[in-house]
């Protein structure tokens, strides 16, 4: 008898990390005990989140490739302002605002991390399908900004939060390491090409085992609303700027970039191990941030073939 698990997974936007993360909050919730028996359980199923996410983040720089075309560099850096720069930005804004808290109870820490990542799978499928090769290219982008470090060093500079300068470096480290290696010998960027679809459901089921499944409900309904939100503040950024300065592709690509990545809810727990103060907002946050991931990756594609099939009719490509 064969079960088709990651079949039925991979059908859900998000499901490697939601149905993991959802998976290890009923086991934290009720089974807490489970966790604790020790030696490789708990090494795995609860303290696993670090040294994976920091695989993930080693594997995602061997990836970027430094020899690449004048036109997809362009894309990336227009992707990069309008993706994560202004919208961190404007976050901080939020920040300064509302305070840490926000309103409605996304805090500026679910904030930051789901408008700043980006969903390079979705990124690649859509630009596959309504871009050209250029903007496939541009993948690097999510590459880049899929992660940490941004919000990390926007957080910091803003004031925000006391982010010292060795948590930033030790976020980055690994990403320049694997950057390094994966330009010297390609076959090690080919080698931990499948590092994601490993780490991810674990690292997320240990995140999820610090997750009262209360807390997981309530962060689910405000999540969504994080979610439309980013399709239309960082989606509509990206398509006015692939608009105003790409113009060799269809404009309605860049909405392929208003989306938030599965790897963001990693992003949480680095912030949180970078300044304590924000992990009273730990849990409910990384609930937002996963149903953020869900409402985009279904939110996105809509709106980006709306914009694409719009614009082709208007012979705009």
């Amino acid at each position: 008898m064969r079960l088709p698990i990651v079949d039925g997974l991979q059908k859900l936007p998000g499901g490697m990390m939601l149905i993991p993360l959802l998976l290890g909050s009923v086991v934290g919730t009720f089974f807490s005990g489970f966790l604790e028996l020790g030696s490789f359980t708990t090494a795995l199923f609860k303290n696993a989140a670090l040294p994976l996410i920091g695989l993930l983040i080693l594997a995602t720089g061997a990836q970027i490739n430094i020899q690449q075309s004048g036109g997809v560099f362009k894309r990336v850096g227009v992707l990069l302002v309008s993706k994560t720069f202004i919208p961190a930005a404007l976050v901080v804004a939020y920040g300064f605002i509302f305070g840490r808290e926000g309103i409605l109870g996304v805090s500026m820490l679910a904030a930051i991390i789901a408008f700043t990542n980006s969903n390079g799978g979705l990124w690649m499928a859509l630009s596959g399908q309504y871009g050209n090769e250029e903007d496939r290219g541009a993948y690097i982008a999510s590459g880049l900004n899929d992660g940490p470090f941004f919000a990390l060093i926007a957080m910091g500079m803003s004031g925000m939060a006391t982010v010292p300068w060795q948590a930033i470096a030790g976020t980055i480290i690994p990403f320049i390491v694997g950057f390094i290696l994966g330009n010297l010998d390609r076959k090690f960027a080919d080698m931990l090409k499948p590092t994601g679809a490993i780490t991810i459901p674990f690292f997320s089921f240990a995140l999820g085992t610090g997750i009262n499944l209360q807390n997981l409900l309530t962060g689910g309904v405000t999540g969504i609303l994080l979610g439309v939100a980013v399709v239309i503040i960082t989606g509509g950024l990206s398509f006015i700027a692939y608009r105003m300065f790409i113009k060799d592709s269809n404009p309605g690509v860049g909405m392929a970039a208003g989306t938030t990545a599965g790897n963001a809810v990693s992003s949480i727990i680095v912030v949180t191990a970078a300044d304590p103060s924000y992990a009273i907002f730990q849990q409910v946050a990384t609930a937002q941030v996963a149903a953020a991931v869900l409402v985009t990756a279904v939110l996105c594609p809509l709106f980006t073939h709306f914009l694409c099939k719009r614009y082709a009719a208007k012979g705009a490509v």
